[in-house]
């Protein structure tokens, strides 16, 4: 942004290569902030369907402060998810061993 600050300070030119130069920065500012919100999104939706929640809610960490609000609706609320029956482990049998006379 420094860099732009500068060129508006400049000749006529330069302001019309500024101008120019817009569309370029907001697309890109545009598409990091939706990789962003992907990358927050996504993994909010799976816990969210993991545990019994609606994954819509995940939406809401879009909303100021909702992030904050579905981090403390998933901490302290019950969750409505059968745990699976624990196994085990059953470890193999020593081989025989030869007789010793």
């Amino acid at each position: 942004m420094p860099l732009l600050a500068l060129l508006l300070l400049q000749s006529q030119a330069d302001i019309q290569r500024a101008q120019a130069m817009l569309p370029a920065v907001f697309t890109g500012m545009f598409l990091f902030a939706i990789i962003g919100i992907a990358l927050v999104i996504i993994p909010t939706w799976f816990v969210c369907k993991k545990a019994g929640f609606s994954p819509w809610l995940s939406l809401l960490v879009i909303v100021p402060m909702g992030g904050l609000v579905l981090l403390y609706v998933l901490a302290f609320a019950e969750w409505k998810v059968v745990p699976t029956a624990q196994t085990a482990y059953i470890p193999p049998a020593p081989p025989a061993y030869p007789p010793q006379a």
